[in-house]
């Protein structure tokens, strides 16, 4: 059996709050973190150094996408997905499941939209056609036909049907049985299938130091009956990564020991929750996650439901929240029920978006609290105010971008003119900003607990 280079060590409490360390055979994780996604192996818009620059401990790269491009033959050549992006720290890799069925949910609205949006097309050909020729026949009664042609047609309307822009139909949705799930690519359609063992085995192939079980994300409308069935097929799909984790000595292809996750998922149903958290707390995983359509979503769904599971999860084991972290709040959130590990896409894409974090972490009456004068603690560098306003983003950020000076009318510019420039420096903002509110958090905690102490 491969040695065990994982362990997580519960330093101090405050309530439900927890700071903790991860130790990997790649570096130390302190708790609670935040995980910048690099999707394609690549955080967007960073390269590796400035990840490294913003102190982000571990990163996420999604294992649906990696699969898809470059490939598991192209990466194991390439020596796995440290070597090929340069990343000597930790990465995890999730499962796949969510974007599995969530781009497979994702393509059928598309699907459904592209059929609303044609056949409004045709109808409104069809009423322009009707219209075109009441005002042709107008113009023939009032004897100015000098533009009809000898087809009878005017010459100065395209009456012919529009032609259709071409539709790409693909073999829409998701097929799960008991042994997987079939799905098609986002990119071009084709089919693949993706069981429990062979979730494991592309992340071996990846070779992330911490790994997900195969799940099944089901939304919040689901009924009762159907979530308890996707829950039962759930728990069985994680034993099966349990096992072919140990058969293949929790190692991954290049002899490096994987962690691995399993997943707790059961929807809003508080019964199918505990039920769930309680069959997956019986696995001896190195870590718990909590999945679903609410976890990061609904922030009161996810307070919530914390608090049904809380109890029931082990005290030395991670606990990490999927996909939680859109908001500065979310973490504090988070961070207050229980939660140790977070990732979201959010802090990236707000930035390529013009949405700015703003805001700082405070104590009131014990508790932590963020302030910010913005909604949601963003600023919208595109807005006209900020024009010619020479100060940068924040006012004491240790990120690169505000320590350089660069000011909020130059960010302003650069995002209106769409320069690649804008996107890397918001970017490295945004992301060092929920990075540094963990490591913040994480310091009040202990803090909190010295206090404590006689």
């Amino acid at each position: 059996m491969t040695k065990k280079n994982f362990s997580f060590t519960l330093e101090a409490t405050k309530g439900k709050m927890r700071a903790g360390v991860i130790k990997t055979q790649r570096g130390e994780i302190k708790t609670p973190m935040f995980m910048p996604v690099g999707t394609l192996a690549t955080v967007k818009s960073l390269d590796t150094k400035d990840i490294k620059d913003l102190q982000a401990p571990i990163i996420l790269a999604n294992t649906y996408h990696l699969y898809l491009r470059p490939g598991m033959e192209r990466l194991q050549a390439m020596g796995g997905v440290h070597k090929f992006m340069g990343w000597n720290k930790p990465m995890l890799t999730d499962s796949g499941g969510f974007q599995v069925f969530s781009l497979g949910r994702q393509q059928l609205h598309s699907r459904a939209k592209k059929k609303s949006e044609k056949d409004e097309l045709v109808a409104q050909n069809k009423l322009a056609a009707k219209n075109k020729f009441a005002l042709l026949n107008e113009l023939a009664l009032n004897n100015r036909i000098d533009g009809l042609n000898k087809a009878g047609y005017s010459t100065k309307f395209d009456t012919a049907p529009q032609k259709q822009p071409k539709q790409i139909i693909r073999s829409l949705g998701v097929k799960i049985t008991e042994e997987g799930a079939e799905f098609v690519s986002h990119l071009d359609g084709s089919k693949h299938f993706f069981s429990p063992e062979i979730s494991i085995e592309i992340q071996r192939q990846i070779g992330a130091d911490i790994i997900m079980a195969l799940d099944e994300c089901v939304a919040d409308s689901e009924s009762k009956e159907y979530v308890k069935k996707s829950i039962d097929r759930t728990h069985r799909w994680a034993k099966r990564c349990y096992d072919y984790w140990l058969k293949n000595k929790k190692q991954s292809v290049y002899g490096d020991y994987q962690a691995l996750f399993g997943i707790i998922q059961g929807a809003m149903y508080e019964d199918l929750r505990k039920e769930s958290a309680e069959f997956i707390s019986s696995l001896d995983f190195d870590g718990i996650a909590v999945g679903g359509e609410t976890t990061g979503y609904n922030m009161s769904g996810t307070r919530e439901m914390m608090g049904w599971i809380e109890k029931i999860l082990p005290a030395n084991k991670p606990r990490y929240a999927m996909g939680l972290g859109r908001d500065p709040q979310d973490l504090l959130d988070a961070v207050s029920v229980g939660f140790d590990m977070f990732d979201c896409v959010g802090p990236t894409r707000l930035a390529r978006n013009g949405a700015l974090y703003y805001g700082q972490l405070v104590e009131k009456n014990g508790k932590p609290e963020f302030e910010s004068e913005y909604k949601n603690g963003r600023l919208n560098i595109g807005n006209q105010k900020f024009f010619i306003d020479e100060k940068v983003i924040q006012e004491g950020c240790d990120c690169y971008t505000c320590e350089n000076g660069y000011s909020r009318g130059y960010l302003n510019h650069l995002y209106r003119t769409k320069e690649l420039a804008y996107y890397r420096l918001a970017s490295i903002h945004n992301v060092r900003f929920m990075v540094r509110l963990a490591e913040n958090l994480r310091i009040m905690i202990l803090n909190a607990q010295e206090t404590e102490e006689p």
